[in-house]
């Protein structure tokens, strides 16, 4: 087998595991933060429903969460992902601290995109009778989409990166390729090679994300 066949045999699994990795835990963190997000907006003083308890213990959830380095809390909620998964290494462990380390960013993410919808659009709506429900959905959510989809894709991004230390610590993905080949057998061409594909997802994904938020912005 040729040094490419090689190279290529190892990174395919390895950006596969990186990939589904990177997928899952953006569809999850983002539907949980979206949550999140719309519920810290609504229920601030001047909000549609408020409720300043509410608001304030999401709020400190949120800067609790975004306050602890990944690797520490990948470290921390090992007892819980061991229950949710069944094991502490591996792909499929790698995704339970990576949801929980992106729902905190993406709620914050929603919350700043969902506070620059005009004030005006959100005040005709309501005058026209609508539910809080409707007014979420259709002022809301509507006027704030392109923010909204630039900002999955940064957490997207941030996930790649989150992805490759998750790796180095037995996570599987190309932060394992990069570590037990590249850097302790000393592989230069494996190193090189990961960074590379890294680079190409990052820039793929920067370049798919702001294509369609563009699509969707017809202010």
């Amino acid at each position: 087998m040729s040094t490419l066949e090689t190279l290529l045999a190892l990174l395919v699994p390895a950006t596969l595991e990186t990939l589904l990795m990177v997928a899952v835990a953006t569809l999850v963190s983002c539907v949980v933060g979206l949550a999140v997000g719309v519920i810290v907006v609504v229920t601030e003083p001047q909000g549609l429903l408020p409720s300043p308890l509410l608001h304030r213990a999401l709020g400190v959830l949120v800067n609790i969460g975004r306050s602890i380095p990944f690797v520490i809390l990948m470290v921390a909620i090992v007892p819980f992902t061991r229950l949710v998964v069944g094991t502490s290494i591996g792909t499929r462990a790698a995704i339970a601290p990576l949801v929980v380390a992106a729902i905190p960013y993406v709620a914050r993410l929603v919350e700043t995109s969902l506070r620059d919808v005009p004030a005006g659009i959100i005040e005709a709506v309501v005058t026209m009778g609508a539910t809080p429900l409707q007014v979420i959905r259709h002022a809301y959510l509507r006027e704030a989409l392109p923010a909204l989809i630039r900002g999955a894709t940064l957490t997207a991004i941030s996930l790649v990166s989150y992805s490759a230390m998750a790796g180095a610590v037995g996570g599987g993905g190309l932060g394992d390729l990069a570590v037990r080949y590249g850097y302790q057998r000393f592989r230069t061409d494996v190193m090189v090679a990961t960074v590379v594909v890294l680079l190409v997802l990052v820039q793929g994904l920067q370049a798919a994300g702001e294509r369609l938020a563009r699509h969707v912005d017809h202010r």
